[in-house]
C-alpha cells in the first residue's frame, strides 16, 4: 500500500460538503491513484525541477531539490505535488493533444488545489519552488535521463537548453546516489 494512502482498507468517509468541492480527502484519493502507477526518480538533473519519461511511467524530480520545506512549523513533503503536476500535464499532452503551455497551466491549477487542500499557503510553496527553479536552472546539466520527454522544452523553443540536455544525455552516467525509488 502506498505510504501516502488515505484509505487503505476502510470504506470511503462521507464528506460533509458536496463531493465536487476541493477537499484534502478527495485530493489524497486522486494522488494515491497516481502514486500507485508511477515510479519516482530523484537521481538526475531535471530542468525546471521536474519532468516525465516518454512513456509517462516515471516522474523525474531534480536531484538538488529538497524533499521538504518548512511551513508554519510543519515539514511539508513536496514530491506529491510535483508528481500530480507532471502526471496531469503528461496526460493532457498525450491523451488530449494539448499544447504544453495549456497543459502546464491546467496542471499548475491541479497542483495548487492539492497544496491548498493540505492547508499550505500557495505563496509559500511557490516561493520555495521558484527559488530552486532559478538555482537549478542555472546549473550545468551533467546527468539527464535518456528517456526524458523533450516535448515541453521543444514547445517552449528553448533550443539552448535542449542542446545542453542532449550533451548531458551523451555524457557518461555518474554512479547513482541510491535515491531511485518507487513513489510509495
Amino acid at each position: 500500500m502506498p505510504k501516502y494512502s488515505c484509505h487503505p482498507i476502510s470504506a470511503h468517509r462521507k464528506l460533509k460538503r458536496p463531493d465536487w468541492y476541493v477537499s484534502g480527502l478527495m485530493m489524497d484519493r486522486a494522488l494515491d491513484a497516481i502514486l500507485r502507477r508511477i515510479r519516482l526518480d530523484r537521481d538526475h538533473d531535471i530542468p525546471y525541477l521536474a519532468g516525465y519519461s516518454l512513456d509517462g511511467r516515471t516522474i523525474y524530480i531534480d536531484r538538488h531539490l529538497p524533499e521538504h520545506f518548512s511551513h508554519r512549523g510543519r515539514k511539508v513533503a513536496v514530491d506529491r505535488y510535483l508528481i500530480l503536476h507532471e502526471s496531469v500535464e503528461k496526460t493532457l499532452i498525450d491523451e488530449l493533444d494539448l499544447h504544453y503551455l495549456h497543459a502546464h497551466q491546467i496542471a499548475t491549477r491541479a497542483e495548487e488545489a492539492a497544496v491548498r487542500a493540505d492547508r499550505i499557503l500557495w505563496s509559500a510553496y511557490d516561493r520555495f519552488m521558484q527559488r530552486f527553479v532559478k538555482e537549478i536552472g542555472d546549473e550545468r546539466l551533467t546527468d539527464v535521463p535518456a528517456d526524458l520527454d523533450m516535448k515541453p522544452y521543444r514547445d517552449e523553443h528553448d533550443k539552448d537548453l535542449m542542446v545542453r540536455m542532449e550533451k548531458a544525455e551523451r555524457a557518461p552516467a555518474r554512479k547513482p546516489a541510491g535515491r531511485r525509488r518507487s513513489a510509495k
